[in-house]
């Protein structure tokens, strides 16, 4: 969740976003087949995992939403990515969680050429306050090049604009995503099983 961690409320939100698919995924699982107690465990021990760390992350995001009174940084970073993994993979989603996560792999995608060197990458990443406006615009990792990153690539499709709205479509963007995960599984388990 690292390419956002600059932004208030961007990190909880993700991370918040993919929880809740999570949770309605696992319910919507344990539900389907309530009576095989050998699909049902990993569902059950995902649930049991996703449901304190969505109230704890409510919790954090109260007090990181703009203005914050708090940063999460590093440490809510790794541990979220780590909750996630785990339940992902004791609880047999793996390829849902990947598709979950799609901001985050279009980032990563996107971000390869300044991640090994190709073009120049600066030490921060995160976009420009500008303090005349109050809008956030894109950073340059050069004069001519912007920084390859999904934050600024926001910026630079969108506009400039204000931290909270930037935020706010980032955090769509994962709800869609989300929503795409969903709609995608409904159409791969109506396609396997019209065959």
């Amino acid at each position: 969740f690292d390419f956002r961690a600059g932004l208030n409320g961007v990190g909880g939100g993700y991370a918040l976003g993919i929880a809740g698919g999570i949770f309605r995924l696992k319910v919507w699982r344990c539900v389907a087949d309530p009576s095989s107690h050998v699909v049902v465990g990993p569902h059950v021990f995902a649930l049991l995992l996703i449901a304190p760390f969505v109230a704890a992350t409510v919790s954090l995001l109260e007090q990181n939403w703009y203005l914050r009174a708090g940063f999460v940084g590093d440490s809510y970073t790794y541990f979220a990515g780590m909750t996630l993994a785990v339940a992902g993979i004791l609880g047999h989603f793996s390829e849902t969680l990947l598709l979950f996560c799609l901001p985050q792999v279009v980032n990563f995608l996107y971000s390869i050429p300044q991640l090994f060197k190709i073009v120049p990458c600066p030490r921060h990443r995160l976009p420009r306050f500008e303090t005349q406006t109050g809008l956030l615009s894109p950073s340059k990792a050069t004069e001519t090049r912007y920084n390859m990153n999904l934050v600024t690539l926001f910026l630079r499709v969108f506009g400039k604009t204000t931290e909270r709205k930037l935020c706010l479509r980032l955090l769509a963007f994962q709800v869609a995503c989300v929503v795409f995960t969903f709609a995608a599984r409904y159409v791969f388990i109506a396609f396997v099983h019209w065959k």
